[in-house]
């Protein structure tokens, strides 16, 4: 399976693709994850994301594209895998479609993460990360045994920023103008299915695996 997840920032895109990586023997890909572990890791790649970054902008489609194309390129991707947070613009899944169709291959399905603004705020605010290991709470859903200490290290949780509401208004402001048109994109392309992205994990889990079946993506 070739797969995209669309959804807003805080729909629980990222979570719902690692669980199908998982299931279905899919490679993840997550521009995000690789560009932070290409700056980890000192390479020339994450030397440059971070000069771009260090400038309080956003990395450029062409670097963006070249890392898919590169990722899509390895063996594992041969089995299949999902797309989290790539594409966000029309540009982008144009791109996508060269790099698919340049290897005779295609995307199967977009499935769309469908959350109310209003819950994807609430869910941001009750983020916590632990400022010492890094382990994500939340503190509705699933709060620490400690109120305000990770129950891993002992360390402080903290908000990041992206979490703060005025960034999450921001982040879903940029969403509505560039991202939210490939609804329409693969839309029209048949090759979309929106599904409610709302409650538990397992219960949103079970309707994405749902909209793959109901597209005969699964024996």
């Amino acid at each position: 399976m070739r797969l995209v997840l669309l959804g807003a920032p805080g729909s629980g895109k990222g979570t719902q693709a690692k669980l199908l990586a998982s299931e279905f023997g899919l490679m993840h890909v997550a521009p995000g994850d690789i560009f932070r572990a290409e700056i980890r890791s000192g390479t020339e790649l994450g030397r440059l994301v971070e000069s771009i970054l260090a400038r309080g902008e956003l990395v450029d489609d062409a670097t963006t594209v070249r890392v898919i194309d590169t990722r899509l390129s390895s063996e594992e991707a041969k089995h299949g895998f999902v797309l989290d947070g790539f594409p966000r613009t029309i540009s982008q899944a144009e791109a996508l479609d060269r790099i698919l169709s340049g290897r005779g291959e295609s995307l199967d399905l977009a499935v769309g993460l469908e959350v109310d603004e209003d819950a994807i705020l609430r869910r941001a605010l009750s983020r916590r990360v632990c400022g010492v290991c890094g382990k994500p709470y939340n503190i509705v859903m699933q709060p620490p045994k400690v109120a305000g200490k990770c129950d891993e290290c002992g360390g402080d949780l903290t908000t990041r920023k992206d979490d703060l509401e005025e960034t999450v208004r921001d982040r879903l402001a940029v969403y509505r103008e560039f991202t939210e048109p490939l609804l329409a994109y693969y839309g029209e392309k048949g090759l979309l299915e929106v599904t409610d992205g709302e409650g538990q994990v397992d219960e949103v889990f079970q309707r994405v695996v749902e909209a793959l079946r109901k597209r005969n993506l699964l024996e």
